[in-house]
């Protein structure tokens, strides 16, 4: 009976270490998990007794994970994902898939692409919560706790499993009123006279002639590290900006933006869904992989 007991004893430690760290705090772990606030505290302090190492770092305003108390949450989250999901089979005849997901996305791409196919994937899975990062910097995925990741860019990730769902280009454009201002630049290099508006630190743009591939370094009187900022610019006739093709939708996608230099910009920009390497991904995130791989793969 001991060993029962012990072992309930342990998962109880388990859950509320878990609900800790995904809830960001003991008096949200408990609220989640519908315990009183030291009772969490008493079990994620039996845990890291027991364990013989601290798992969190307590301050005033925040909780978070100490080094062992991550390999940990990497370890034993997936495992008890693994449990909700056996018990799910067994008490459901379809399969609920619950639980927070956090995924990151770029900022402008994640506006315009993937916030608009939540409602359908939380509509589908009522007992799944998101937790949406957008951020135009590259979010490391096991420090900030990433479950899934959208990127638009490279990915070089070694550790990580990527999936490929779209394509998209660089393109270079301007507003009408600009370039009847200005004139139309008809090859890169004239690029030199012209505003252009830096997004981020991409102060060369890239290129690809008879030749091969070039960058031609330019500048402006506007850089931003957001792209929404940048395409803002661009519809105000302020320059001419370099941006992702899949961003000219909704508000962007307008009659007076225009593209240029078409025959130069030919470099595909493939949108990737990506995980951290982990032994199990839960049911959670393979569910909203596919669905918005599937909905990214025709929007884009």
């Amino acid at each position: 009976m001991h060993i029962a007991g012990s072992r309930m004893d342990r998962f109880q430690e388990l859950n509320a270490f878990i609900a800790v760290v995904e809830a960001g705090g003991f008096s949200a772990a408990a609220r989640r998990l519908g315990e009183s606030q030291s009772a969490i505290s008493k079990a994620v302090n039996a845990l890291e007794k027991r364990l013989g190492v601290a798992l969190l770092h307590r301050s005033t305003r925040k909780v978070t994970l100490t080094d062992q108390g991550q390999l940990y949450y990497e370890r034993m989250g997936p495992l008890v994902d693994e449990i909700q999901v056996a018990d799910n089979e067994l008490t459901s005849t379809t399969l609920d898939v619950s639980g927070l997901i956090r995924i990151a996305a770029p900022s402008t791409f994640g506006r315009l692409h993937v916030l608009p196919l939540i409602p359908a994937l939380l509509a589908q899975h009522p007992g799944l919560r998101i937790d949406m990062v957008l951020s135009d910097a590259v979010r490391d995925m096991v420090e900030d706790r990433i479950d899934l990741a959208i990127r638009v860019s490279p990915v070089e990730e070694p550790d990580s499993v990527m999936r490929r769902v779209a394509a998209t280009s660089l393109v270079c454009g301007g507003s009408r009123r600009y370039f009847e201002k200005f004139g139309v630049p008809r090859t890169p290099a004239e690029l030199k006279d012209h505003n252009c508006l830096v997004y981020g630190e991409m102060r060369e743009w890239p290129f690809a002639g008879p030749e091969g591939q070039f960058n031609v370094p330019v500048r402006g009187n506007l850089s931003s590290n957001s792209v929404e900022t940048i395409l803002a610019g661009v519809l105000a006739g302020v320059g001419i900006g370099m941006f992702h093709r899949a961003s000219l939708v909704g508000e962007f996608r307008h009659p007076d933006i225009v593209t240029v230099l078409d025959d130069f910009v030919r470099q595909p920009r493939e949108v990737s869904l990506v995980w951290p390497k982990r032994r199990f991904v839960p049911t959670r995130v393979r569910t909203a992989t596919d669905f918005l791989a599937d909905a990214l793969a025709q929007r884009v």
